[in-house]
């Protein structure tokens, strides 16, 4: 038996403007993720989901509008998850929109140093300035390294929640233009699409773990938009050209064999778009694989 799980749904979706994943936390539940993790071995238990203000109920804004809304959900995320890590739980946060990490990864960075894996087809470290539509779940990255939106910043506790050399990103292809060079000039490590493709999923992977191997803990950040969209079709922001589903899996293993994961997040299905659940589906099956399900 490993550590228990603990399940917390954040319908968060008031850092985008396509609406739909609200339903996001829902549609992965009802793909079986509860029942996966107890076959492995795992206590499960469902947090249920933390309240989130419902867009219509608020006064009409841009997206970037709603940040004190999301001030606050993220404080609530910070401590659920802080509160999980305590007690020796994985914390496994359903999204909802990207927008979310900014309280979880300020939680899993609390107590000790973690590296956090950001699987996503975006780079997400736009700030205010440089956003072509001012959506906030296009700026967490920006946000954990202390660009940006200051009260977002400080969420859970003042400043930065990471620096450079812990963040990695992977499967990165779809960038805005002023992003881009936010981007080379950060310092982070980014996998993006091309290097994968030349290189192969296997050694990104490898290098990536090691590039860790002096933080004792990692915390996957997982869009689903990653993956390409004819694997995924429920996903708001798709760009052509992501993982594939086996590279997807392969990931997930290799970074379970490291022996080091502490907390994953599952953000970005939008079930509107969806075909028959698949998305939640497949991101179920990631998370097993991440959680240690094997073929043999």
């Amino acid at each position: 038996m490993g550590k228990p799980v603990q399940i917390i749904g954040i319908p968060l979706d008031l850092g985008q403007s396509r609406r739909g994943v609200d339903m996001g936390p829902s549609a992965i539940r009802y793909a079986g993720l509860a029942d996966r993790l107890e076959k492995l071995g795992f206590e499960v238990e469902d947090l249920g989901n933390i309240p989130v203000p419902v867009r219509e109920h608020l006064p009409q804004k841009e997206s970037s509008g709603f940040a004190s809304e999301i001030e606050s959900v993220c404080s609530e995320v910070y401590q659920i998850g802080c509160n999980a890590l305590k007690k020796e739980a994985v914390p496994l946060f359903l999204g909802g929109d990207h927008s979310l990490a900014i309280g979880t990864v300020g939680a899993v960075t609390d107590l000790s140093p973690c590296g956090v894996l950001w699987i996503d087809g975006h780079g997400d470290f736009n700030i205010p300035e440089t956003s072509p539509n001012g959506n906030i779940h296009g700026m967490p990255v920006s946000i954990l390294l202390g660009y940006g939106l200051q009260n977002l910043i400080n969420v859970g506790r003042a400043g930065p929640k990471l620096r450079a050399d812990q963040i990695i990103l992977i499967g990165t292809r779809d960038l805005d233009y002023d992003e881009r060079n936010l981007l080379k000039s950060s310092g982070i490590r980014i996998y993006t699409m091309r290097e994968i493709d030349e290189r192969g999923i296997a050694a990104v992977t490898r290098d990536a773990i090691n590039l860790f191997s002096h933080l004792p803990a990692i915390h996957v950040s997982l869009d689903m938009d990653a993956l390409d969209p004819i694997v995924v079709p429920g996903v708001g922001t798709p760009a052509s050209g992501g993982l594939s589903y086996r590279e997807a899996h392969l990931l997930m293993s290799m970074v379970c064999d490291s022996g080091k994961v502490r907390s994953m997040d599952i953000v970005e299905i939008n079930p509107i778009l969806d075909n028959r659940n698949i998305t939640a589906e497949i991101a179920v099956e990631l998370a097993a694989s991440l959680l240690g399900e094997k073929i043999l």
